[in-house]
Order: C-alpha cells, then sequence, then structure tokens
C-alpha cells in the first residue's frame, strides 16, 4: 500500500459535505490539508488539477461524480461512499491516473444492507406484499405461507456484506447456510466456497440471497444456466448490484411460476414505467436502498476521519480494492 509523504502529497481534500459536520477530522492548519466541499450540483470548488483526495458524493449518477476525475491529474486516492466501486473503477485511467488507490465504505453499508437482505426475504416467504395489497382491498388473506426456519440458505459473495446477512439468519433456525465467494476458504463459520461450486450447491438451496460486487466475472452470473439449476419454489434475493442477474432469464423463471424473487437492485436501474419486472408474478422490489438509512451517514462520517487522519500522517490507507496500474 502506499504511504503519503506530507511534503508531496497534493493538499486539497475534496468532501461532498462540510468538514466541520465531521468529528475527527484532521484539522487543516495542523495537517496542511485544504478541504473544498463539492457535492455534485454545485461548480468545483476549485481546480481539480490540484486534488490529492478525492470523496465520492453519495448516490449520485455516475456521469455525475466522475465529471472531475479527467482534470484530477494529482490525484493520490478516492474513497468511495459506497460498497460498490464499479462505475468509479471503470473511469480511472493507467496512464492519467496511475498509482490512484481506489477505497471502497466496507464498514458502512454491511448492517443495512444485511437488515434489507434479510426484510426482503422474509417479506416474500410470508407473503407480505399480498397482505398490504389485501389491507388496501380491505381482504382478509389469510392461509400458510413459507417461513425461513429450516430453510436451505445460498449466500453468493460472501465478502463483509454476505457475513453480516449470515449474522442476521442465525437466529431463524435455517437448516443449512452455504457460503460462496471468488475463492475457497475459511470463516469463522465454516466453509467458503468457490464460485465454481455453484452448479452442485444450487439445487440444494431454497433462498439465495446475492452480496457479490460487480465485476466482469460476476456480470450475469445469475443467467439461465444459474437459474434452471435453482429448484422449483426457490427464492431469489439480489441486493448487490443489478446486472449480477440477467433480467430476461429471470423474467422467463418467474413468469412461468418456477421461482421467486426479491430485487433492491435491478437492470436497468432505475426500473422504468412499463417494465415487465414491476408486475411479474412472485417478484418483489425495493428501489436500491440496501445501504440509504439513518446508519449510513455517521459510519461514513467516521470511516471519511479514520481515512484523512491516515492521509494526512502519511500512513497507508484502509479499504483499498484497487490500485490504478
Amino acid at each position: 500500500m502506499t504511504s503519503y509523504d506530507s511534503a508531496t502529497r497534493p493538499a486539497d481534500v475534496w468532501l461532498p459535505m462540510e468538514p466541520s459536520g465531521v468529528d475527527g477530522l484532521p484539522d487543516a492548519a495542523a495537517s496542511g490539508l485544504r478541504y473544498r466541499v463539492w457535492d455534485g450540483f454545485t461548480d468545483f470548488p476549485a481546480d481539480p488539477a490540484d486534488c490529492g483526495f478525492y470523496v465520492v458524493p453519495y448516490m449520485l449518477a455516475p456521469e455525475t461524480v466522475t465529471r472531475p476525475l479527467p482534470r484530477m491529474t494529482s490525484l493520490r486516492a478516492v474513497q468511495t461512499l459506497t460498497a460498490g466501486v464499479d462505475s468509479i473503477q471503470g473511469a480511472l485511467r493507467p496512464g492519467h491516473h496511475t498509482g490512484v488507490e481506489l477505497c471502497n465504505a466496507r464498514g458502512v453499508h454491511e448492517a443495512s444492507t444485511a437488515e434489507l437482505a434479510l426484510a426482503l426475504t422474509l417479506a416474500s416467504l410470508r407473503g407480505i406484499p399480498g397482505f398490504v395489497q389485501g389491507q388496501q382491498k380491505e381482504e382478509w388473506r389469510s392461509g400458510f405461507y413459507p417461513a425461513l426456519a429450516d430453510k436451505s440458505v445460498l449466500i453468493v459473495g460472501y465478502g463483509s456484506i454476505g457475513a453480516a446477512v449470515e449474522d442476521r439468519l442465525a437466529p431463524f433456525e435455517c437448516a443449512r447456510v452455504a457460503r460462496v465467494a471468488r475463492s475457497a476458504r475459511t470463516s469463522e463459520r465454516g466453509a467458503v466456497h468457490a464460485f465454481t461450486d455453484l452448479p452442485a450447491l444450487l439445487p440444494g438451496a431454497d433462498v439465495v440471497i446475492l452480496c457479490t460486487p460487480l465485476t466482469e466475472s460476476t456480470t450475469r452470473l445469475v443467467d439461465s444456466g444459474f437459474l434452471s439449476r435453482m429448484r422449483d419454489g426457490a427464492l431469489l434475493v439480489n441486493v448487490s448490484r443489478g446486472p449480477v442477474v440477467d433480467t430476461e432469464a429471470l423474467l422467463k423463471e418467474v413468469a412461468a411460476g418456477r421461482l421467486c424473487a426479491a430485487l433492491d437492485v435491478t437492470d436497468p436501474e432505475p426500473l422504468p414505467a412499463g417494465h415487465p419486472l414491476w408486475h411479474a408474478p412472485g417478484v418483489l422490489i425495493s428501489p436500491h436502498v440496501g445501504g440509504s438509512t439513518s446508519a449510513f451517514l455517521p459510519r461514513a462520517k467516521r470511516l471519511l476521519a479514520r481515512q484523512l487522519t491516515r492521509y494526512a500522517a502519511g500512513e497507508p490507507l484502509d479499504n483499498v480494492v484497487h490500485t490504478v496500474g
């Protein structure tokens, strides 16, 4: 990892919020840092060429937040406030940004995203959308509904969010929780399988929860072959990124009534009016709100304070997921 020499590092730090609202930030006068506030909506606060540390504004379109990057010729580090970094990574160019470290928001979104993964799972299994519709129509929709208890769950993408999902599954008396990641390893809770084991694991899962980042290898990971291996009546939950799932392939399975889905992310996104996913049978949709909760801002501020304290002290940064070569 890179160390940041205070004598040579660029002093400008672009923040999407006022520095006075972030407890623990290095003092500007003592550290030599210059805080510039840019929320993505206003004019650039200074010459982008002087920026050394760029904190990407949260939940804005990629074309907005990547706009200053071509002019950030002195950049040393980019800190996202999202778990995924795919849109920013694609905008960092070798040669132009060689050596720039890209850091994600590990530690910020795990709790909120895992909460939503569990909420979507329970809501879909227990028929909550139908109850809401019944309430609106004053209909008493009693009956028997599936429980999460005694179900087998497969978590695809066992990083910090996947582990947080399993933490929240623990009290629900699942029959089994299997874990899949890019490469096999052993976690505190047991074996983590490689993606190559998915064909053997999918037929045994009642619920498949997607937590994987969007990469070249995970784009359309959930294709017709993946879905065809899922058992009849299984539930697919996606809290990762929309393009991890082949939308057309999923539509065929839910239209046939063979699978159900609970999606916090879609492809395309936002889902346009008239898209068949809106009214597909057995599909529950939330509008990409996995990390957008009251837990976000305090955790994001703590992350920024830690990272910029390290930057000011010349220490290697945490959460580095990519270095531009």
